[in-house]
């Protein structure tokens, strides 16, 4: 069964800004491989973190709404955490309408 779910994800600054398309493209991909949909993508740019991870102090953040199978979420952040160009990640469930 498939739910709305908002993934939001920082890409390091280190990353070219062009760069940030493919990661952004890679992140999708993993969606669709896992049976999902995404339905939104809401790209903010280069923003100032409120703190610094891994000494970075700025990074790109991607908001994706998606509807994706509950089952295969382990999965997903799995990946997610395994890819060296995502810092930070996280999946919150959406109110269903």
């Amino acid at each position: 069964m498939k739910r709305p779910y908002e993934l939001g994800f920082i890409i390091p600054s280190s990353v070219l800004e062009q760069d940030t398309k493919r990661v952004i493209e890679m992140v999708k991909g993993w969606v669709e491989d896992l049976g999902g949909e995404v339905t939104n993508v809401d790209y903010w740019g280069r923003r100032r973190l409120a703190y610094p991870i891994e000494d970075y102090r700025e990074g790109y953040y991607v908001f994706l709404l998606m509807d994706f199978p509950t089952e295969q979420i382990k999965e997903l952040e799995r990946r997610i955490k395994l890819n060296d160009q995502i810092i930070r990640h996280l999946v919150v469930r959406q109110d269903e309408k």
